[in-house]
């Protein structure tokens, strides 16, 4: 039976010969006792169960603001690896840009140098056309004038022969 505030300032104990009956006083006593040891056991027990619960609210707060700054530190590195691979890939870009253009470069030089060998060679090809239609020329008026020399041989040794 619970005993409730209503119930203590309603209780009238009979009045006997010297005052109130002792043992009604000392059962209610006993009642209240007994209903206050209840209340404060389940007091202590639901401070308990609060301090318990306010324990593990501010864990699982600690944990969120632990979850949130790894998070944001995990965001900021991605942004972070993000930004480092652009740069780098800007770099790879570059220097691929200077290794084409040091490419062409050389190949440009390449094809100078080409064209160059080849005016070389044509006029090498013309000068041993030259040497040889000169080699030739000569040739052939070397034959002309043993020709020459045999025809004038010929008619000279008809002079002498007669």
């Amino acid at each position: 039976m619970r005993i409730s505030p209503l119930d203590i300032q309603q209780k009238q104990f009979p009045i006997k010969f010297r005052g109130f009956d002792v043992e009604d006083v000392y059962a209610f006593l006993e009642l209240i006792r007994e209903e206050m040891e209840e209340l404060l056991r389940e007091n202590a027990f639901l401070k308990e169960q609060l301090h318990r619960s306010e324990n593990q609210i501010k864990e699982y707060r600690d944990m969120e603001n632990t979850l949130r700054e790894t998070l944001m530190t995990a965001q900021q590195m991605v942004e972070d690896y993000k930004i480092n691979a652009r740069k780098e890939a800007e770099l790879i870009i570059k220097e691929a840009e200077l290794r084409a253009d040091e490419i062409i470069k050389e190949a440009q030089e390449k094809v100078v140098k080409i064209h160059e060998d080849i005016v070389d060679l044509k006029g090498i090809r013309r000068h041993f056309k030259e040497e040889v239609k000169r080699l030739i020329d000569s040739h052939i008026q070397m034959i002309e004038f043993d020709k020459e020399r045999e025809g004038e041989g010929q008619i000279e040794g008809e002079i002498k022969s007669p």
